[in-house]
């Protein structure tokens, strides 16, 4: 009925790495009926680490048989029997993985004896195979050997079938494809609870931090596809084997699950998310005003001292962007520090220059122009509210932008009647703008500009 297997291997994950020893102990559930063990060679260097945990070395596979030589076996052993491994995942991906590259389809239905044991042993200090049997009175001959763990899992699975009196096991081989797929160290429950709904989601590592952050429009169906896919990545195995809780925010609807999710993600930079921190801007334009009063423009690296006025990730799109606002609104290249001379500027003279570089053209005059760059730097410097679904029948979201600016987010009441701008200030979150956010923003209004209410 069940073939309990355990691999050892030459890394972490499946991708780029092969299976060093594989060990399968089948059993009725009670007694042990057959075993098969072999070393395997992995057609590739075991790394000096891996050996030290193992004690397998490169010698030690160098005459052993290949995975496509015994494939035909393994297939054999684990066919019409329920494939068992402590934290079964990464077994499986292994396995099913060598079949891959051989043009074999392997699918087998799946328990974890992690998962397992946390509901019918709950409450142990720690549940890796070392002291989950520690803790169990069950001995572990020949430790971080296929033979010696799998050896253990199979005691480990008959302690479990003789305590299982809520008949998880069944319930588990029972349950819908999709739930055999969580995380060892994730409880059924926290994804359970998870809604079928707009909003944003965390996973949590060991500790509680927050390794993830994600929005989704159902949150559900969202989180399930992260565990569904097909990789076997190093990113991807460390991923999974990280996650031990899930939490969620209900946001309402799309546009607010995205503004939320990009402040999550500054707020707690969690280590799994990539795309927006890959993307964080290295410079920005600043403005400040000179001993003359002239209002100067100019390029410098971001820093947390000073919010710039608009950022970029490189310097160079930086200058590009400008030049071409120096050149539409006649300002001085020189006084936008784009120029580097003792006195006047290159336009100096031409109908792109009043002559501000050398104090012909007043500040005033200059600083108005200046100002209108400023004002044209922000997504096309309007004031409005955009309305939408809120996280139940009683309530709008808002998510409010004054000149340009993005001021933040909130709920209202259906019943509530606002009517004028600064009432609507009143219940947003205060959540700074950024590129991104802009970048959301000026996005969501390409084809959704019926729920805007100007101003």
């Amino acid at each position: 009925m069940y073939a309990v297997v355990d691999i050892e291997t030459t890394g972490g994950y499946a991708s780029g790495n092969g299976i060093t020893e594989i060990a399968i102990f089948l059993t009725d559930g009670k007694k042990i009926t057959d075993s098969f063990e072999t070393l395997i060679n992995p057609e590739c260097y075991i790394p000096g680490f891996i050996t030290a945990l193992t004690g397998i070395t490169n010698e030690m596979v160098q005459d052993a048989p290949t995975f496509a030589e015994v494939a035909k076996e393994i297939e054999n052993f684990t066919e019409d029997r329920i494939f068992v491994a402590h934290n079964v995942n990464f077994d499986y991906s292994f396995v099913k993985q060598e079949f891959s590259a051989l043009g074999i389809k392997f699918e087998r239905k799946k328990l974890c004896t992690v998962r397992l044991s946390r509901k019918i042993v709950p409450n142990l200090p720690s549940y890796s195979l070392g002291n989950l049997c520690g803790s169990l009175g069950i001995k572990i001959e020949n430790r971080h050997r296929a033979k010696g763990d799998a050896e253990a899992t199979t005691k480990l699975l008959h302690l479990l079938v003789k305590a299982d009196n809520e008949n998880f096991i069944e319930k588990s081989l029972k349950r819908s494809f999709r739930e055999t797929l969580l995380p060892a160290h994730l409880p059924k429950e926290d994804f359970e609870a998870l809604p079928e709904e707009a909003g944003v989601y965390y996973f949590h590592d060991s500790k509680g931090k927050v390794i993830y952050v994600g929005k989704a429009i159902n949150i559900k169906k969202r989180v399930i596809s992260h565990f569904s896919g097909k990789s076997h990545s190093r990113q991807s195995q460390s991923f999974m084997n990280e996650i031990y809780g899930i939490s969620f925010e209900l946001c309402g609807n799309e546009l607010i699950a995205l503004l939320h999710e990009s402040h999550e993600i500054k707020k707690y930079w969690p280590a799994y998310n990539w795309s927006q921190k890959r993307v964080a801007k290295n410079v920005g334009i600043y403005h400040y005003e000179d001993r003359q009063g002239y209002i100067r423009l100019d390029i410098g690296t971001v820093n947390v001292q000073q919010e710039p006025l608009i950022s970029f990730r490189y310097i160079q799109d930086a200058r590009d962007f400008l030049t071409e606002k120096v050149n539409e609104y006649r300002l001085c290249p020189k006084l936008c520090g784009l120029q580097k001379t003792p006195k006047e500027c290159a336009n100096y003279k031409t109908e792109n220059c009043n002559g501000a570089c050398i104090n012909e053209e007043n500040a005033d005059d200059y600083n108005l122009r200046v100002n209108e760059v400023i004002t044209s730097f922000v997504y096309d410097a309007k004031t409005f509210v955009l309305k939408g679904k809120g996280r139940n029948k009683d309530e709008h979201s808002i998510v409010v932008v004054e000149r340009g600016k993005y001021l933040g987010y909130g709920f209202i009441d259906k019943d509530t009647e606002i009517r004028e701008f600064d009432e609507f200030k009143t219940y947003v979150n205060g959540h700074k703008d950024n590129q991104n956010i802009q970048k959301i923003l000026h996005n969501y209004l390409k084809t959704n500009s019926s729920s805007l209410i100007s101003f």
